[in-house]
């Protein structure tokens, strides 16, 4: 503990013990407040430094999920805001209601420094965890504000400078922080005011963004005191219902259009905020010019320029999902209800710029789900670059994905080449088995996602890509990233959403997805009966090459048993389950061929064990008896 940090604890102490309003420190009220209720209300010792607190990936995930909707469309705001703020030193944050970080931006060239200082995904910023700090008091107080330097309660913070921003739902109720934080300054507090400032911009932005998501189905009513700003930046949003009572608004709406500051905005009437019948609404649409749609505040008299957009009118046989299922994505499915949700959600998100990490054992589909993702979107007449990371030599993939200029290395095409990434500018980039990337190659990646540049092998000078990327891996990327196998913060950013796909035994549309590949085929009922028993450890890979083969030998007719492989099926017990196979032992396996059959697998127990048409707790004997520990299950 250094003399600064112990001067810092006595003059908490001294507020603690004098009591905020009588306490001189030289610190506004609002931190004075803090302190005190860090030590009476939430108990912490300000005398006990420690260091932030990083929740573990499971219950990131958990805060993560809750918010998952809201993530995607703040997304845009936080790589917007890193963008004027990354030059000087920033690093932006957005937490949940609860003081968890939930979305980082940030250097990574000063990841150690930022994660020890819990600037960084997973860190717990309450008040009652951290004391005094941007996000904690932020929550607290509810206001936008700066804690600076020895402003912050623990004395392991007071290098920090943090500034926060509240973020509202359309109730009126904290959804969320927005907070850009400093390692250290040189600089006063006052340096912080333009921080503040755009901090403040940019919730009001996610904000507004949120609520016009949410209430897409209501009319929405967009307000401004000048007209040449009501379209591009309105004031005040509000939704109404069909019966004309606000059901949503923006925050700076419940500040400033509430007549009765005792009566909740929300359930009023439209008639008792402006002096005009709900029924005229319609024409406060856009097609008048703005300065013509003038009203007044029923409260304070105030002249208001109105915008009005009515809810969509949806055909009475539209389906009641969010948005319609766009072709390529809904033939992904003959009628499976988990895939059905899980493309209804991704129909969702199609033109989002969010990444998408798609799981599922190999052969269940992933490229062809990223496929349709693409042909689904605006960015569908731009390119679609597969990258199969595991089929590149470590040595060749720098230059194959970000490309390198003219005899940068030994080797080097004298002509320079341009990259799979840049390859990729304005449309899609699908990097499969995305878990093979090697670690080094990992830190680069993630540099792209977060700058959209790329700095190829020789150059100097950094090439802007927009891509929308979309990852894929059989493998299980938790495990890795706890076994520091994969980079924890290249998988959250690529986890934007995270789309599992079923194996093709767990689908209840198998007969259908056959008739489906089998256009004007007919199959024999005994034969339909053998491929419905089958486990399709290859999943659709498989069954399109069975199938294939089928019609290849029948030219003619129903395709029958004859015609299927002969393998097919020929060491299976039909339709049983594989956790009751009651064999005890693992044939034609050594130890040693066990071990490297595991480790082929990335240690997928599961896989392995169909492969050899016994039970995983069968494999799990033969381990234990063998001594096979898998690595992620070893003592430290």
């Amino acid at each position: 503990m250094n003399t600064s940090q112990h001067a810092h604890i006595a003059t908490v102490v001294s507020v603690a013990t004098q009591g905020a309003a009588l306490a001189t420190t030289g610190h506004e009220q609002l931190i004075r407040d803090s302190w005190f209720r860090c030590v009476h209300e939430h108990q912490l010792d300000p005398t006990r430094m420690q260091e932030a607190i990083i929740l573990p990936h499971t219950r990131l995930r958990e805060h993560q999920d809750q918010m998952e909707a809201f993530l995607h469309i703040a997304r845009h705001g936080l790589e917007s805001l890193y963008a004027k703020v990354a030059g000087l030193g920033y690093v932006v944050l957005l937490t949940d209601a609860k003081g968890v970080t939930v979305d980082f931006l940030g250097d990574l060239v000063f990841e150690p420094s930022l994660r020890k200082a819990g600037l960084y995904l997973g860190a717990d910023w309450s008040e009652q965890h951290a004391g005094t700090c941007g996000v904690g008091t932020c929550i607290s107080t509810g206001q936008a504000l700066t804690v600076h330097l020895d402003d912050h309660f623990d004395a392991t913070h007071i290098p920090l400078t943090c500034t926060s921003a509240p973020v509202y739902d359309s109730r009126g109720q904290l959804s969320a922080v927005l907070d850009i934080s400093q390692l250290s300054s040189a600089q006063p507090k006052t340096s912080q005011h333009l921080a503040l400032q755009l901090v403040q911009m940019y919730a009001h932005d996610i904000e507004n963004a949120a609520f016009l998501y949410r209430h897409r189905r209501d009319w929405i009513l967009r307000l401004s005191s000048a007209p040449q700003f009501l379209d591009v930046q309105p004031d005040y949003l509000l939704a109404l219902d069909s019966n004309g009572r606000v059901v949503g608004h923006n925050r700076r709406a419940q500040l400033g259009l509430q007549t009765d500051p005792a009566q909740p905005l929300l359930g009023t009437r439209f008639e008792r905020l402006f002096d005009l019948p709900f029924a005229d609404l319609g024409r406060y649409v856009q097609t008048r010019p703005s300065d013509q749609r003038a009203v007044l505040h029923a409260g304070g008299r105030q002249l208001l320029f109105l915008s009005a957009t009515p809810p969509p009118k949806l055909p009475t046989s539209q389906r009641q999902s969010d948005v319609a299922v766009p072709p390529a994505l809904a033939a992904l499915s003959a009628g499976d209800p988990p895939l059905e949700r899980q493309i209804e959600r991704v129909a969702r998100l199609v033109n989002s710029p969010i990444s998408l990490l798609i799981t599922g054992e190999t052969g269940s589909g992933k490229e062809y789900f990223a496929k349709a993702v693409h042909a689904s979107s605006e960015r569908r007449q731009q390119p679609f670059v597969a990258v199969n990371c595991a089929a590149i030599p470590e040595a060749l993939i720098e230059s194959e994905l970000f490309g390198h200029l003219p005899g940068s290395f030994s080797g080097a095409s004298p002509k320079g080449k341009r990259g799979l990434i840049p390859e990729a500018d304005g449309g899609t980039l699908f990097l499969d088995e995305i878990g093979d990337m090697p670690l080094a190659l990992q830190a680069r990646l993630l540099r792209v996602l977060s700058e959209r540049e790329v700095l190829p092998v020789g150059a100097t000078r950094a090439v802007p890509v927009n891509v929308r990327v979309i990852a894929a891996t059989h493998a299980p990327l938790e495990t890795w990233v706890r076994a520091g196998r994969f980079r924890d913060d290249l998988y959250y950013r690529l986890n934007g959403a995270h789309i599992m796909l079923p194996p093709l035994r767990e689908r209840s549309d198998l007969s259908a997805m056959i008739d489906r590949l089998l256009p004007g085929r007919t199959l024999a009922p005994e034969a339909r009966q053998r491929l419905l028993q089958h486990r399709w450890p290859g999943n659709l890979r498989e069954l399109r090459n069975v199938l294939d083969y089928a019609c290849s030998m029948c030219q003619q007719g129903p395709i029958g048993l004859d015609d299927l492989p002969e393998l097919l099926g020929s060491h299976e017990a039909p339709c049983t389950d594989p956790e009751h196979n009651t064999q005890d032992s693992v044939p034609h396996r050594s130890d040693d061929d066990l071990l490297q059959a595991l480790r082929l697998s990335q240690w997928n127990v599961s896989a392995v064990a169909r492969s050899l048409n016994v039970s995983r707790m069968t494999l799990y004997r033969r381990m234990k008896r063998a001594g096979i520990v898998a690595p992620h299950r070893q003592a430290v």
